[in-house]
């Protein structure tokens, strides 16, 4: 014991090779010179907060524009090939505020069409005096990726904003329908036509069952309101634009009935990109 060690220190015993022989309970332990003695354990990240959200996100790089549906065309290409297209109005659609990262927690652009000079709400006044516009009758929210699709404050969007030939995704409220049944609503087959089934031709059939599962499960498809709910339509072609007249053609069908109001923007399954998708670009 005297030719391993030198001296005895107050926290323990020094040896001839330089290492420090440190006693916990009842047990003498070698503590190396190479040692860390605490490591900094980074701050957790939250998946399910809104900035990690917001990096995840498909978003487009600028705002979109708000129309009115009205109606339904013939359209002939110059191959002559022939197919439905729809007319969106583009009326007096102008930027009417921001929300930004600091305030809000994201960037979006809000917009508004159509002015209107009375019975509007007093309390959103100041937003339209602030971006020198007069008062809407519709006001949207489209949100960006970053700072750089904020459109300055009362900047007016025509119909020339979207090119020919390029996609978009137009959101509207489907027509409404009332209270319809199966067939109707959701495409059933329906019961027999022919002798045996009374006054049940359009019905649904069985539902339940008798011992299993003995009860109507969630979300059975079942008589109800039909329409009048959020859709979007999905990469519609742009076919024609006119800026002086407010006029943007796009093919196929959108919803809503005539007269109603819908939000076109660039096609996000073609044009979105996430923060996330940006930053691996750049890194590769």
């Amino acid at each position: 014991m005297s030719g391993l060690l030198n001296n005895i220190g107050r926290n323990g015993l020094t040896s001839k090779s330089g290492f420090n022989l440190i006693f916990q309970r009842g047990a003498a332990q070698i503590t190396s010179i190479h040692a860390i003695p605490y490591i900094r354990t980074p701050t957790s990240t939250i998946n399910h907060s809104v900035e990690q959200s917001n990096l995840r996100k498909r978003l487009l790089g600028r705002p979109g524009v708000l129309g009115i549906k009205r109606g339904m065309i013939s359209w002939f290409t110059e191959e002559g090939k022939h197919f439905a297209a729809t007319v969106i109005e583009i009326d007096a659609c102008e930027v009417v505020g921001h929300k930004t990262k600091e305030t809000h927690g994201y960037f979006s652009v809000i917009m508004g069409h159509i002015d209107k000079l009375k019975n509007f709400d007093t309390r959103i006044l100041p937003m339209f005096q602030n971006a020198g516009v007069t008062p809407k009758q519709q006001i949207r929210e489209f949100r960006v990726r970053d700072e750089k699709g904020l459109i300055p404050l009362g900047a007016e969007i025509k119909a020339d904003y979207f090119a020919v030939g390029q996609f978009v995704d137009v959101k509207g409220v489907s027509k409404g329908k009332g209270f319809q049944g199966v067939m109707k609503r959701h495409g059933f087959k329906g019961l027999g036509a022919s002798h045996g089934v009374s006054r049940a031709h359009r019905s649904a059939g069985g539902m339940g069952g008798n011992q299993t599962p003995g009860r109507v499960l969630p979300g059975k498809k079942m008589p109800g309101r039909m329409g009048g709910k959020n859709a979007t339509v999905f990469n519609n072609e742009v076919l024609f634009v006119d800026a002086e007249a407010g006029i943007l053609v796009v093919k196929g069908q959108i919803p809503g009935p005539n007269k109603s109001f819908v939000k076109v923007a660039d096609a996000v399954k073609a044009y979105g990109r996430s923060v996330n998708d940006l930053v691996r670009e750049a890194a590769n």
